[in-house]
């Protein structure tokens, strides 16, 4: 978003850069959504789009105590989730992959059914229909036969559902070790692969366990 409040006009995408959405919705875990983009603002060979929902707003200054404009300041192309007439909006804006995270159940919902009344859902079905990397950070739990259906539905459309469940092998000591090391997946199903957390078997990593003989 430009200084005046409209669209920015988007330079051309070089056969090198990758483009990529991060939405962030209400549901509970916007610091997945900050962490992302301060891992892609370090990522030159990304630019990195973001529209944070109204729920998402409230959730950014309940978890983080910080103003959404902090966590737009992120991005490299911020857009409005009001408006449907951006250029994420649309399957000829060439985006790699969009990650909403975290999601919340309504937009999951919404995403599923086709309910695309905002820029988030709209970009996320543009995904969908256009056999793009979608991937949804599911933040809920419990969950319903509703729920499930909703998320079968999304998987056989061809969403990712990546349900933010924290990985112990690497033994975290804090909070941020664990949203790190979801984050680095949660890029890796775009594409985009990063060692901001030790990966299992790598050199520098987490060792196997077990033997290669039964």
């Amino acid at each position: 978003m430009d200084k005046c409040g409209g669209e920015p006009q988007i330079a051309p995408m070089s056969n090198e850069r990758k483009r990529i959405l991060i939405a962030i919705t209400g549901a509970s875990g916007a610091v997945y959504g900050r962490r992302l983009l301060e891992m892609l603002a370090e990522t030159p060979e990304v630019e990195s789009h973001l529209v944070i929902s109204k729920a998402g707003r409230l959730t950014i200054s309940a978890e983080l105590d910080r103003d959404a404009a902090e966590i737009e300041a992120l991005a490299d192309v911020v857009h409005l989730a009001g408006n449907v007439g951006a250029p994420v909006s649309s399957g000829s804006f060439r985006l790699d992959a969009m990650i909403v995270a975290p999601c919340s159940v309504k937009t999951a919902s919404n995403i599923a059914y086709g309910n695309t009344g905002d820029l988030i859902t709209r970009a996320a079905d543009v995904m969908l229909k256009e056999r793009r990397t979608l991937v949804l950070a599911v933040r809920e739990t419990p969950l319903h036969a509703g729920h499930l259906e909703t998320l079968t539905k999304l998987a056989t459309l061809g969403a990712v559902i990546f349900p933010p469940v924290p990985a112990f092998y690497q033994k975290p000591q804090a909070i941020s070790d664990l949203v790190d090391q979801t984050c680095m997946r949660l890029l890796d199903q775009a594409g985009v692969h990063l060692d901001t957390a030790p990966r299992w078997g790598e050199a520098g990593g987490i060792a196997a366990i077990g033997g290669d003989k039964p």
